[in-house]
This record gives C-alpha cells, structure tokens and sequence, in this order.
C-alpha cells in the first residue's frame, strides 16, 4: 500500500504519516527513511524535533513501537532495499528529496523521477506499506525568480505523479487529515 500525504508547513503532517505506519506496522518495527542532509543548526534541530515527537507519541500511546531510521538524502530505492518485505516505512520527505535531485546530485529531473518510480514499484513488488509526506508549498505567492519556479514545478510534478499512483492521498490542514483518494469525493 503506498499511502501519500501532503500539506502546508507545520500543518502536522508527519504525525498523521507516524500515525499510518505505526497502524500498518503492529507488533513489527517501523521504517523512518529520512531524506534530510543535516547541514546546519537549524536542520538538526529539526530533525530532532522529529525524534522526539516520535518518542513523546510513542510514550503517550504507551506502545511498543520500535523505529529504526535509514538515513539518504538520495537513494531511496537503495535504502529501501534495507527495509524487510511487508514492513512499513515512512518517506519524509519528498520535499527536501526533490531539492537533493535538483542541488546536490547529477541526476536529471526525469532521473529523479526514475529513481521514485522504482522505489514505489519496489514497495509494491515487496507489500511494504510506505507513507511518503511531503510539503505542499504551491500555495503560497507565486516565486519570482527561475531556479525557484523549476524546483516548484519538479516538485509539483512528483506530487502529481505520486497521487496517481498511491492507493491513498491524505491531505493534512491544521492537524486534521482529508482523503481524497481512493473515493472521488474528499472524506472530512
């Protein structure tokens, strides 16, 4: 099952994505494959913001979730391999992927579409349930300048594609999580 969820900044998106895994998983571990290349103060603290929003959820729901995180900022497909079939693993996120596509690599855009296509073909062939999140940052003011617009518009692109191709589309406003997909009228 490939589950996708999208929303604003702070929206509370990787809780409802947590929430998705954690179901999914049960008894088993779950998978935090990590996109993020710490880079600078503020990055690790929010990656650790991460962290522990996992543990204090983990503890409030007195589970006995174990996350086991897989760090790469490129090779989804490459992690993924690490991952056992049918587990469930959480991609977060897409956002900071597709600017590791464009910045820090030299894969082209329809490389980088490649690579996430055959990670979704190798979830499917493994019964991996992943939950990919990623910032929907199309509605803010239109950029003004072009390296921006060609990030927004690969960005866009992956979202596009990624929502045809999941089995559920959950977009996250204020906290509380829409699904658009697979019914063709939004679930409130």
């Amino acid at each position: 099952m490939i589950v996708f969820v999208s929303g604003g900044a702070r929206s509370g998106k990787s809780e409802i994505a947590e929430q998705q895994v954690t179901s999914a998983a049960g008894s088993l571990p779950c998978y935090y494959l990590a996109t993020a290349d710490v880079y600078d103060a503020e990055m690790a603290a929010r990656v650790a913001r991460h962290q522990q929003s996992r543990q204090t959820s983990q503890q409030m729901q007195q589970q006995s979730v174990q996350w086991k995180t897989l760090e790469e900022p490129l090779a989804i497909d490459q992690a993924l391999g690490k991952v056992p079939n049918g587990s469930a693993v959480l991609l977060d996120c897409l956002t900071l992927w597709a600017s590791q596509v464009l910045y820090a690599s030299e894969l082209s855009e329809q490389a980088g579409l490649s690579l996430l296509a055959r990670a979704l073909a190798d979830a499917r062939a493994r019964s991996l349930h992943m939950v990919i999140v990623s910032n929907d940052i199309n509605e803010a003011l239109p950029p003004t300048d072009a390296e921006t617009w060609r990030y927004l518009n690969f960005l866009q692109r992956a979202h596009c594609w990624l929502a045809k191709e999941a089995d559920s589309v959950i977009e996250v406003v204020a906290g509380g999580a829409v699904e658009w997909k697979p019914d063709k009228e939004p679930k409130i």
